[in-house]
């Protein structure tokens, strides 16, 4: 564990310099701040910030160069005490060029603002489109424009936006400032047009310079498109901060919070606890004592179900439901005194239930869930189906899809097939999904993948006659192992937007308390309605 959290230090790092130092020198020469200097100017300096989509982009698009950070930084973090979204395109990364993971990225941070009513914060330096992709950012419904039409009804929403053009803002690109509350411009370096020089000569057979076609001057004093110009990107940023301080009030969601307490366990000790080898045992209530404020965690029907965890808890004085695989062995009673032996990460029919109901319970009493995954999915066998697994998997999935208390998911170990969507994976919108270092998600295991894969392989060589010896067989199965786990990497997940960033394990308190933080920003005004219910 710790090399995994070494690495993921290093790694962290590499991405605060983008492009590289030599690129960050060119923007100096330029007078400009780094994506990064942005969003630190901005932010208070003695407050937590949680990354948002924290190594998007890494190791895609090898073909064009690659796309560090999906070319911006996204962050939630406090501007003069208020939560903010900022997101501050990275002009080190193909000029701020948006590839399709950058689209992704910026419509979740929007994604974001919109379910927390969080003001957002565009700092925006941007080539536009990286056009040799296009076709994979353009047209579909959540390509390019998706982020004009959030503008849209952000605004229609009451949600602040504030803008400012900090260096190229192009072609479609330019309606996103526009479309914000407040659009400031940086003299000298700031333009923002739907029409670059070069376009507009090939079009019409104008030759006009950028600044005259979209500079500061231009914009404030001609056409009033942008509010304001400023003469450097400080003076720019600290205006922004002066619009953010005056941003009144609005009625929260109440979530129940108490003076904060430190775990009963440091949580330094988490990667004491948890095994090396993600086939080991281990009890899942010693990781929360390490999460959880000391002596809040109350077990529901702890003797129950017990291959899945429900707790209340507090983490940094908020009210909080825990649900959490369990990964010890256990010993199950069953009718007529009988023991059943039930596997640790494992869903059972019991277990299932007791979650569905726990889940329930929870969006009854306004308490924001917390998911733990380490599941290897539902149990199978003929005793499993016979006794209704399926329905009883229904049951939970359905009591967590239709939740609508705030979900927070962290993907502690493993996260296979129906349980990474029982667990609440990222197609049930969990506010924030984060994996640690020792997560792995996919359908399945490497290992059971490989065989599965390998089989199928081996029946298509033999349905063509070819017959593979022993030496020929390992060397197959272990290409397949080696595809598939790198696959598995949480840094697969992470460069996808399958999880919002990874984390180490004792940030995971910071990420629940900011979360719900955040949350509770936004009333609940749907009625919890879990539909039908398999029984």
């Amino acid at each position: 564990m710790k090399e995994l959290l070494a690495l993921l230090h290093q790694k962290r790092e590499n991405l605060k310099l983008g492009g590289g130092i030599d690129k960050i020198k060119k923007l100096k020469e330029k007078g400009k701040l780094s994506a990064w200097e942005r969003i630190t100017y901005l932010l208070d300096a003695d407050r937590e910030y949680l990354e948002i989509g924290m190594f998007a982009g890494e190791g895609m698009y090898v073909e064009h160069g690659g796309c560090t950070n999906a070319g911006c930084a996204a962050v939630i973090g406090y501007v003069k005490s208020k939560l903010c979204v900022i997101v501050s395109n990275d002009a080190t990364v193909k000029a701020g060029a948006w590839f399709p993971i950058s689209a992704k990225k910026n419509l979740r941070a929007q994604e974001i603002a919109m379910e927390n009513n969080l003001p957002i914060i565009y700092l925006v330096d941007s080539a536009g489109v990286f056009l040799p992709m296009q076709d994979e950012i353009f047209p579909d419904k959540e390509h390019f424009g998706r982020i004009f039409r959030n503008n849209a009804r952000m605004s229609s929403m009451g949600i602040p936006q504030i803008a400012a053009i900090m260096g190229s803002c192009v072609a479609g690109g330019a309606y996103l400032p526009i479309m914000s509350d407040y659009a400031f411009i940086v003299e000298g370096t700031g333009s923002v047009f739907l029409a670059g020089p070069y376009l507009v000569k090939s079009a019409i057979g104008e030759t006009v310079d950028a600044e005259t076609l979209g500079g500061a001057s231009t914009h404030s004093e001609i056409s009033g498109v942008t509010d304001n110009k400023f003469p450097d990107d400080q003076s720019c940023l600290t205006a922004i901060k002066n619009v953010i301080d005056k941003i009144g009030g609005h009625a929260k969601a109440n979530f129940n919070r108490k003076e904060s307490l430190q775990p009963k366990t440091n949580p330094e000790k988490i990667i004491e606890i948890l095994p090396e080898d993600r086939t080991k045992p281990y009890r899942m209530q010693d990781i929360l004592e390490a999460i959880v404020d000391a002596d809040t965690l109350e077990e529901y029907k702890p003797d129950y179900g017990k291959t899945i965890v429900c707790a209340l808890a507090r983490v940094d004085g908020w009210a909080v439901g825990i649900v959490a695989n369990q990964r010890e062995i256990i010993k199950a009673k069953k009718p007529g005194n009988a023991m059943e032996m039930q596997m640790g990460g494992v869903i059972y029919s019991d277990s299932a239930d007791k979650a569905a109901r726990f889940i329930m319970n929870c969006n009854q009493q306004n308490i924001p869930l917390v998911f733990f995954q380490d599941v290897t999915g539902f149990m199978v066998g003929s005793r499993s189906e016979q006794g209704g697994i399926i329905k009883d998997g229904a049951k939970m999935v359905n009591a967590m899809a239709n939740s609508v208390v705030p979900k927070f998911t962290f993907i502690v170990g493993n996260s296979y097939g129906a349980g990474n969507y029982a667990m609440c994976g990222k197609a049930y919108d969990p506010r924030l999904i984060y994996a640690w270092p020792t997560a792995q998600m996919a359908v399945m295991s490497g290992a059971a993948a490989g065989k599965t894969l390998f089989q199928i392989q081996e029946s298509a060589l033999k349905a063509k006659g070819n017959e593979t010896n022993e030496e020929e067989k390992n060397s197959l199965l272990k290409s397949i192992e080696d595809r598939y786990n790198e696959q598995l990497s949480p840094y697969y997940a992470a460069a996808r937007l399958w999880v919002d960033g990874i984390i180490a394990p004792q940030e995971t308190r910071k990420v629940i308390s900011m979360g719900i933080e955040a949350a509770n920003e936004k009333p609940i005004v749907e009625r919890y309605n879990v539909g039908v219910i398999q029984v």
